[in-house]
């Protein structure tokens, strides 16, 4: 059975009563949803809390979900406007507290070797974490989800012309963070 459908399938059953349904659905899709918060957010420690309202919120919504709708893009959909909503909080009550933790060394949870055949260039992942929320965003969702651009359109709620020049936009600033890099190496190469 098509991963997608299924949850179409689940979601049937949960709108039907069933108490289980929904335990399925979070075991079908927790894996998208952490990794696109994960790459989202730039506070490693609240990912968890953010999933939690994701799915707390999606659960409040399958009654107006449309079955006719793919539910994985419509449940990333809502992943990240609550990493929107989390980022816009975050910003207007912890501005200065913010600034304080980029100069503090994380640890963070590496599981970019469970995506390696996705992004497996250190180099890459650090040029895509300095990307702007807009643009990282459908970074994640075109090249980690492999979603298209209609399913992201969908997903962010902005047409599909604003995907196309975001996406255009991303990949430009990546190759420059990439020249930026190769004409570093060079020089320190030549200093040698």
């Amino acid at each position: 059975m098509e991963r997608s459908r299924k949850c179409e399938l689940l979601v049937e059953l949960v709108l039907a009563g069933d108490q289980t349904a929904y335990g399925k659905i979070y075991e079908e899709t927790v894996d998208d949803v952490y990794k696109t918060v994960h790459f989202l957010m730039d506070h490693k420690s609240d990912i968890d809390d953010v999933v939690q309202e994701i799915y707390l919120q999606a659960y409040g919504r399958l009654k107006t979900f449309d079955l006719n709708r793919n539910f994985r893009p419509w449940l990333i959909g809502i992943a990240v406007r609550q990493v929107r909503a989390y980022r816009r909080k975050r910003w207007t009550h912890l501005r200065i507290a913010r600034k304080a933790e980029q100069y503090k060394a994380l640890v963070e949870e590496d599981f970019s070797h469970r995506i390696v055949d996705k992004v497996s260039n250190r180099q890459l992942l650090i040029s895509i974490n300095q990307l702007s929320f807009k643009l990282r965003q459908v970074v994640i969702l075109r090249y980690l989800h492999d979603y298209s651009q209609e399913e992201i359109a969908d997903s962010l709620n902005i047409p599909i012309g604003t995907v196309k020049s975001r996406v255009n936009a991303a990949l430009k600033k990546l190759r420059q963070s990439e020249m930026d890099v190769n004409i570093f190496f060079k020089k320190v190469g030549n200093i040698q």
